[in-house]
C-alpha cells in the first residue's frame, strides 16, 4: 500500500532544497506552496517570470496535483494559457511519480522559449521600422512618380486655379475702373481743385497775377471735348 503522506513529505523537502529561494509553503493541510519560475535574461536583458501554486491531492502522486499561474510578469495571455496546457501535459505523462520538479523544469524551459520568441519579434519589428524608413527616405529622394491618373488630377487642379484666378483679377480690374475718375468728372465733383494750384503758389510765397483779359471770350469757343479727334493745339495753329 502506498504512503502518499510519506512521498509527499519527501518530495517537498527535496523541491525546497532544490528552489531555497524562490519555495514558499502556504499551508500544511492540505500541503500548498509556491516556486517561482524566472527565465534565462534575453539579449537585453529582459526576462519573464510566473510563479506556480502547487496543491497536493490525498493521493498524490497516483493523482496530479493541483497547479494553478498565481502571478507572472511579462507575459501574454497566450503564453499563461501555454503554460497552463503544458502543465495539464506533463501531469498526464508522470502520472504515479512525483512530478513538481518536472514541472517545474518544463515551465522554466518554457520560458526561456518565450524570451527567444521576444527577441525574435523585436527583431523583426526593428527590421521592419528600418525598411519603412529606408522606403521613406527612398520616396522622399525620387519623388511622387507620375501617372497618367494623377498627371490628370494636378492638370484639372492647375487649370481650375487659372480660372478663379482670373475672375479674381477680372473683378479687381472691373472694381478698380469704376472708382476711378476722370480730370473733368474730378473738377465737378471737388470744386477746390479750380484754386489749387494758384493757392499752392501762393503758399509757397509766389503771388500769381492773372490777366483776366485771356478768358474774356473762352466762352464763345467752340470747343467740343467730347470729340475724339479734338486737339486744343490745332486750334492755335490754324489762328497762327
Amino acid at each position: 500500500m502506498t504512503d502518499y503522506a510519506e512521498e509527499q513529505r519527501n518530495e517537498l523537502e527535496a523541491i525546497e532544497s532544490i528552489y531555497p529561494d524562490s519555495f514558499t509553503v502556504l499551508s500544511d493541510d492540505p500541503t500548498s506552496f509556491t516556486i517561482t519560475v524566472t527565465s534565462d535574461a534575453g539579449e537585453n536583458g529582459e526576462t519573464v517570470e510566473t510563479t506556480l501554486k502547487f496543491t497536493y491531492v490525498e493521493k498524490y502522486p497516483d493523482e496530479a496535483p493541483l497547479w494553478e499561474i498565481h502571478s507572472q510578469e511579462n507575459l501574454e495571455d497566450s503564453d499563461v494559457d501555454d503554460i497552463l496546457t503544458l502543465l495539464q501535459q506533463q501531469a498526464e505523462e508522470n502520472l504515479g511519480m512525483v512530478m513538481i520538479f518536472t514541472l517545474v523544469t518544463a515551465v522554466q524551459e518554457k520560458l526561456n522559449e518565450i524570451v527567444d520568441v521576444m527577441k525574435n519579434r523585436q527583431e523583426e519589428e526593428k527590421r521592419r521600422k528600418e525598411k519603412e524608413a529606408e522606403e521613406a527616405e527612398k520616396k522622399a529622394f525620387q519623388g511622387t512618380v507620375v501617372t497618367i491618373e494623377n498627371f490628370l488630377a494636378w492638370k484639372a487642379k492647375f487649370e481650375q486655379e487659372m480660372v478663379e484666378l482670373r475672375r479674381k483679377r477680372q473683378k479687381e480690374e472691373e472694381q478698380g475702373g469704376k472708382s476711378k475718375l476722370t480730370g473733368k468728372q474730378l473738377f465737378e465733383t471737388d470744386h477746390n481743385l479750380d484754386t489749387s494750384d494758384i493757392q499752392f503758389l501762393e503758399d509757397g510765397g509766389n503771388n500769381v497775377e492773372v490777366d483776366e483779359s485771356l478768358f474774356q471770350e473762352i466762352e464763345d469757343l467752340d470747343l467740343d471735348e467730347d470729340d475724339p479727334d479734338f486737339d486744343p493745339l490745332e486750334m492755335g495753329s490754324d489762328e497762327d
